[in-house]
């Protein structure tokens, strides 16, 4: 059971709507490499690890990334919200208006939806937590992006900044559950879920 505070993580407060860059953030809401993701990838992958204190970190994470989730809906609804009809057509937002209005829906940068294949749960510890680092990699590069894009607006240059070094964060804790893990295994069975195949012995 979580407790949920009513704030976001950081703070969002954005002044000017800015259509075309809210469909360039939407993808880290359900894009490929977005929240999500994540936070389904995770929360999903914790089930069948073997270890407590992984399974945590996976626990812990997942659920930072509803938040950061939450974080990006609150600045694609700040940057849509006060649109007019004419900025909607201007910007190349008519196509997302159709369908949502001003909606949160997940999809990629591109329009593609979100679907579970944007997340992988193996369960095997090592797959999956190799998985999880690459994921933070990923997402932080495609903050990268979104950061070039925005460079001129503090209102959202700031909470993207701060969720970019949160990928960090999360890719240095998965590196530290990886060496907890490979710590554990027999060092003749790297792979401990397949000892039949491990060809080191």
């Amino acid at each position: 059971m979580w407790n949920y505070e009513r704030r976001l993580e950081f703070p969002v407060n954005i002044k000017a709507p800015n259509a075309m860059l809210a469909q360039a953030i939407i993808s880290q809401y359900g894009g490929p490499d977005g929240e999500m993701g994540a936070s389904m990838r995770y929360l999903s992958q914790r089930y069948a690890c073997p270890y407590r204190e992984v399974a945590a970190v996976l626990t812990d994470i997942g659920t930072e990334e509803l938040a950061h989730l939450e974080m990006v809906a609150a600045i694609v609804h700040q940057l849509t919200k006060n649109l007019s009809m004419e900025e909607i057509e201007e910007s190349g937002f008519a196509n997302y208006y159709v369908d949502h209005t001003i909606g949160i829906w997940p999809q990629a940068a591109g329009g593609v939806p979100f679907n579970a294949c944007e997340f992988q749960s193996k369960g095997d510890i090592i797959t999956d937590l190799t998985e999880d680092m690459a994921a933070e990699q990923k997402a932080r590069s495609t903050y990268d992006n979104i950061l070039r894009l925005v460079r001129d607006d503090p209102d959202v240059c700031e909470p993207i900044k701060f969720l970019r070094a949160r990928e960090i964060v999360h890719f240095q804790r998965f590196g530290e559950a990886l060496r907890i893990v490979q710590d554990r295994l027999n060092e003749k069975n790297f792979y401990a879920f397949n000892p039949g195949f491990d060809c080191t012995k």
